[in-house]
């Protein structure tokens, strides 16, 4: 356990904590979140991980902006569903994504468990993309990642990073049940409790 990690953990859980509550603070913390693991897991030799780590400064940058700019009817991104083919579509682009860069991992570098982690961190992917435009199915597929990132960390004996695993997934529910509330309240034109 390092001291790096430490602060990575405390970071990220006050990052998808102002995520939950759609606070456009998310948005700059996940940065410095994002920053400190892309260190780490390179250390951990999760390099599909690290990846991620890397796109993530980018979609960090693109999510504060989506979240603050103001569209041409004057409104705020709301929060929103995936059609039933949207999600399903999502899911396929996870898999064959996962499929692909788990080979990678496995058969061009050293990677420590090239397959679980390629699909942690291309489903991270597709739900941060999803969360930068407010869909509520970002969430879902972050339950899915947090149960998979769970045994990965606690396999790798990396367990700051496994109890922040383990308060994302709480999170996540939560977040959930939030935006879906938000969402609710909204289509109804009443303001969320």
């Amino acid at each position: 356990m390092s001291p790096i990690e430490v602060i990575a953990a405390v970071v990220g859980f006050v990052c998808v904590w102002l995520t939950v509550k759609q606070r456009v603070e998310c948005w700059p913390v996940g940065l410095v979140q994002v920053v400190l693991y892309l260190y780490i897991f390179l250390g951990a030799q999760l390099y599909s991980d690290a990846i991620l780590q890397a796109i993530y400064i980018p979609m960090q940058i693109y999510g504060w902006w989506a979240w603050t700019h103001v569209r041409p009817d004057r409104t705020s991104l709301k929060v929103t569903r995936l059609t039933a083919p949207e999600f399903a579509a999502w899911i396929l682009v996870c898999a064959a994504g996962a499929a692909a860069v788990g080979w990678v991992m496995a058969n061009r570098t050293d990677a420590s468990l090239p397959y679980p982690d390629a699909t942690a961190a291309v489903m991270s992917l597709a739900a941060q993309w999803l969360m930068s435009r407010k869909r509520l199915e970002s969430w879902l597929l972050w339950i899915c990642v947090d149960v998979l990132s769970i045994g990965i960390f606690s396999y790798k004996e990396m367990y700051p990073t496994l109890v922040l695993y383990c308060v994302y997934l709480v999170l996540a529910t939560m977040g959930y049940l939030e935006w879906r509330k938000t969402m609710r309240a909204a289509s109804s034109g009443a303001e969320p409790a």
